[in-house]
């Protein structure tokens, strides 16, 4: 999965010099001029990792990232200044900052930091994928279905679950065939990891 990259930087001999460092080894990263500039494309822009200077004019880099950070946009960022301080730092990674760096950035250590962000975001984008196709594959049941596959994951044998419904095993069996259709599985174990999984999504 390719994480795109964004940097936030009022200094063009920076943008430049960090965007022609990062193609180097094959990230391409949109650049821009300022806090405002980003805020306004960012309703379009795709999850990225995130690379701000801490001191910019209107809009500071930590501002910016406190906005984000309370609006939910918990994308990966490094953020760099010329004028670190401690309190800056923990701000940064109070807001979810992977890296702080101090200019002149070290070039692989600016690399390293946004390569591990692009992975982790990576992960969790996918991981979020996976729980949506879980959460619409357990909505496809009608409600028997799915209680059926509540008693599926909690153990219960055809015969348990026909006894609690007071219905015959046959009908049981015919709505786990049904359950085992729409859930693409026939095992039990992937049942109720699905199920699990379902039932702990907000």
């Amino acid at each position: 999965m390719s994480v795109p990259v964004y940097l936030v930087d009022d200094d063009v001999a920076v943008r430049r010099a960090l965007c022609l460092l990062l193609s180097t080894v094959g990230i391409e990263a949109t650049a821009y001029s300022g806090p405002e500039d980003f805020l306004q494309a960012l309703p379009g822009l795709a999850p990225g990792c995130l690379i701000l200077d801490i001191r910019m004019p209107a809009i500071s880099g930590l501002k910016l990232q406190e906005r984000l950070h309370e609006a939910g946009t918990e994308w990966p960022t490094v953020v760099i200044s010329g004028h670190g301080d401690i309190e800056a730092c923990r701000r940064a990674f109070r807001n979810g900052a992977i890296d702080f760096l101090s200019k002149p950035v070290d070039e692989q250590d600016l690399i390293d930091a946004i390569q591990k962000g692009q992975a982790a975001l990576a992960a969790d984008l996918s991981a979020r994928a996976e729980r949506r196709e879980t959460l619409a594959l357990v909505a496809s049941l009608s409600p028997r279905e799915r209680e059926v596959l509540s008693y599926v994951a909690r153990g219960f044998s055809t015969r348990e679950i026909a006894h609690a419904f007071a219905v015959s095993s046959r009908t049981v069996e015919s709505h786990r065939a049904a359950i085992a259709a729409k859930l693409g599985t026939t095992s039990p174990a992937e049942m109720t990891r699905l199920w699990i999984e379902a039932e702990a999504t907000p």
